[in-house]
């Protein structure tokens, strides 16, 4: 290993580079998200079957076997509209859309406190859309009745002397299959996004009847995700106490993966929205995710298969499952997790593996957003509270660095003296680290240390909902989206918009010059090579942070600032000059 340890100091920002770059890769290469032909639509959520059928999960034992249970058929209503049959109307303080009688579905949601544009611009989010839709998404749960038993279809209209469904005022469908079953279903909503789907059956027949509950998720067309590292979207659950992800294109190969699990939740998730079934916990239930060709069509859906229950004659019977259809707020998840026993209902946000500190740093920022009104100044506020909990590991590290800063003109001349012979040249430089009691190697420790904090604070940054459109001041609208400004047409002097490619904003060119300051006041590798490296790292990080959210790259470069002031009162105690 060459003495100068900047090898190691290399290798942790080579590193640094790769995962950026990757990061950097796949945002430029991209697909561009597809005009929605629907008001708002924002990546809904969920899967479909193939159109006409309603896919359940097969029933298992007692029932005939896992492929032999006949599955239930649904209406194509292929063009249809939400305002399409009868309908009652959904109306919450976070929610408005309507239910289809004509199936049981729930199928126009729209999310009334998010817009497609910052600023509460634009229109508001759409997330169930009906059939016909080319992103059709909606959700519904029925029966798998055994044999000679009549159950609701999707073509089945139910009945109600209601019109509005709201908090304060749940909805009773009924139907009855004239052989003696009464089917009931009660659906309860709270003020955010969860409803609460009441299953009942009352048997006034003189035979039992076998029964399984089922919901499904369901999504037409394979949805634009943002297909990098750091995010999971397609379909997802926890599963046995463990959360199960799989990807739509690992679905597209596999066609159907399934588990049983006493407890848990299913559905699908995107980026910020999330749709998920929540059976009766106490009971196992089969849960699949299954993805299906119709034509030139990808559809897909998530669903799940109760345990047989049996109503007696005379008797009823009734399961509950909870839908939550809406978006992932940290909070909110965590409540309903804790009051509802939704087991590790947080997972549905991808924290990822420094899950440890993402979330602690995340709750960091709300707390202070709430005290100063402005997540940008929350950052800036966490970033020195970071750099005191560190200072002491940060002070040794700056310390050594000024060390080999106040050494640099002793191994120039050692260079110029051994340069030919690089065993010698090693040799010396070892002894004088030693005379001096020096550690190149201290020299990574800042490194380290910001690398966990970086990804955590990306991660933040990227899946949180709570960072959606977050402004700053000036032009940062989006504290989660890149700068919108360029160098390439002046900052917006010029009227051309450049191709994303060349779009490098204010911000990251702050970043870059900061990175560049702090580069000159820390001791220049010895090794030509080496110093070239570092010279372009400025540069290169500048343009790839182009491309990354806003926020990240304030906190890189106010980061920066704050290790500067630092460094510098280090180097003036000990004499050092300050270049």
């Amino acid at each position: 290993m060459i003495p100068d340890n900047r090898n190691m100091i290399l290798a942790v920002i080579l590193s640094i580079l790769i995962v950026i770059g990757f990061e950097y890769y796949f945002s430029r290469n991209r697909p561009p998200a597809p005009a929605p032909s629907a008001p708002a639509t924002s990546a809904p959520v969920a899967g479909v079957p193939a159109p006409g059928a309603v896919a359940v999960p097969p029933a298992a034992p007692p029932v005939p076997g896992l492929s032999g249970v006949p599955v239930p058929a649904a209406a194509s209503v292929a063009g249809s509209s939400a305002g399409a049959g009868p309908r009652i109307q959904i109306e919450t303080p976070t929610l408005k859309g309507s239910l289809a009688l004509e199936g049981a579905r729930f199928d126009d949601l729209v999310f009334t406190q998010f817009f497609e544009k910052p600023g509460r611009k634009g229109a508001q989010v759409a997330f169930f859309l009906p059939k016909g839709h080319k992103s059709a998404t909606y959700a519904q749960v029925g029966w798998v009745g055994s044999e000679g038993v009549a159950v609701p279809t999707a073509e089945t209209v139910w009945t109600t002397n209601q019109n509005r469904l709201a908090p304060e005022s749940p909805v009773t469908l009924t139907w009855d299959n004239g052989q003696g079953l009464r089917f009931e279903i009660v659906v309860a909503v709270d003020k955010q996004y969860m409803f609460t789907v009441t299953q009942r059956v009352v048997n006034a027949s003189a035979r039992a009847a076998t029964l399984h509950t089922y919901g499904l998720i369901v999504r037409a067309g394979t949805p634009v995700v943002s297909d990098i590292y750091i995010l999971h979207e397609g379909p997802l659950g926890v599963l046995h106490n463990t959360l199960k992800e799989t990807t739509y294109a690992d679905l597209r190969k596999k066609g159907t993966e399934e588990d049983k699990s006493r407890g848990g939740w299913s559905g699908i998730t995107d980026k910020y929205w999330l749709a998920a079934l929540i059976p009766d916990q106490a009971t196992e239930a089969t849960h699949r995710f299954l993805h299906r060709k119709e034509g030139t069509e990808d559809r897909y859906q998530a669903d799940f298969l109760q345990g047989a229950i049996v109503a007696q004659p005379g008797a009823a019977v009734e399961t509950r499952t909870l839908l939550f259809a809406g978006a992932k707020e940290l909070a909110l998840l965590d409540s309903y997790g804790e009051k509802l026993n939704i087991p590790r209902f947080d997972l549905a946000i991808d924290f990822g593996w420094f899950y440890f500190l993402t979330k602690p740093i995340f709750y960091a920022l709300v707390w202070l957003n709430q005290l100063v009104g402005n997540f940008g100044v929350a950052i800036l506020l966490l970033t020195v509270g970071i750099k005191i909990l560190f200072y002491p590991l940060a002070n040794k590290s700056y310390v050594a660095m000024s060390k080999m800063k106040k050494l640099q003109p002793g191994m120039m001349k050692l260079r110029e003296r051994h340069g030919d012979d690089k065993v010698r040249m090693n040799q010396e430089l070892m002894a004088l680290y030693k005379r001096e009691n020096a550690n190149p190697a201290a020299g990574c420790l800042p490194i380290l240390v910001q690398i966990p904090v970086f990804f955590a604070l990306y991660k933040v940054l990227y899946v949180t909902i709570e960072m959606r459109h977050a402004p700053f001041y000036g032009w940062i609208a989006d504290l989660s989206d890149a700068d919108p400004t360029t160098i390439f047409n002046l900052f917006g002097l010029i009227p051309w918009q450049p191709p994303e490619i060349l779009m490098v904003g204010i911000w990251p060119l702050i970043m870059g010059v900061t990175m560049w300051v702090q580069q000159k006041m820390n001791p220049q590798p010895t090794d030509p090579i080496q110093a070239k490296m570092f010279a372009y790292l400025p540069i290169i990080f500048t343009y790839m942070l182009a491309s990354f959210p806003a926020g990240l790259v304030i906190y890189w470069a106010w980061n920066n600032v704050l290790s500067m002031a630092q460094q510098w009162v280090i180097m003036r105690r000990m004499g050092v000059q300050v270049t």
